[in-house]
């Protein structure tokens, strides 16, 4: 689909535990699409090193060991949606996470004359979530992504995406706390997945696959939601 025909800004979510892929497949739509793929630990930081109003209040809340409040979180996600580089649409990964969320998401689109076109579940099965992320890896550089067995740099040791040689790994990235991450998913966030059911908007999709063939399955629904 040629980013050009797309004449109103497009809301994809991407729904997953842990583990599933949403960052990955959202930078490849991101790059296929000409969207913007929007999380909320880079948005909360984001804001409070511009220094914007939302930003300085979640700042306040962060240095007094709370955790941001979803108001704070959607005047964030305003902010940043009326900036010029996402007016194609935007892609968001690992938000809304309750349906509190979601709804509060809902009332912010509406006041922009904007929906979500789509709600796309990445389906995985729990027993295979410790080896995909005890083996992920990131580049110290641009932030891309690896695995140790599924996604390895085509030249070792060497980032494809900026050339960068420094690699890290989350310390949370560990079998250890996968069943209480996937418990906390399963809680929270899953239920998601029944509230954009009953929206109409629900799509899903294989997730336990190739990188490709699951950004293959991902850009052909996308390209049906956005005509």
């Amino acid at each position: 689909m040629d980013v050009a025909t797309i004449t109103a800004p497009a809301v994809l979510i991407l729904l997953g535990p842990p583990g599933a892929g949403k960052g990955t497949q959202a930078r490849m739509l991101e790059e296929k699409f000409g969207l913007v793929q929007l999380s909320t630990g880079d948005l909360l930081r984001e804001a409070v090193a511009a220094g914007t109003e939302a930003g300085k209040a979640a700042k306040a809340v962060m240095e007094a060991g709370d955790l941001v409040s979803d108001e704070i979180v959607i005047a964030i996600l305003r902010d940043r949606m009326a900036q010029p580089d996402c007016a194609k649409g935007v892609i968001l990964d690992g938000f809304p996470r309750t349906t509190v969320q979601a709804e509060a998401l809902d009332s912010l689109l509406a006041s922009n004359n904007q929906k979500i076109n789509a709600a796309i579940s990445l389906e995985v099965e729990d027993a295979e979530m410790v080896t995909r992320i005890s083996g992920r890896y990131t580049c110290a550089g641009c932030g891309e992504g690896y695995h140790d067995q599924f996604k390895k740099p085509a030249e070792e040791g060497k980032c494809d995406k900026c050339g960068h040689t420094e690699f890290k790994r989350r310390a949370d990235d560990n079998a250890e706390t996968v069943a209480s991450r996937l418990a906390a998913y399963h809680a929270q966030t899953a239920p998601l997945i029944a509230y954009y059911d009953g929206q109409g908007v629900l799509q899903r999709t294989n997730a336990m696959g190739r990188i490709e063939d699951i950004a293959n399955d991902l850009e052909g629904i996308v390209s049906k939601v956005m005509k």
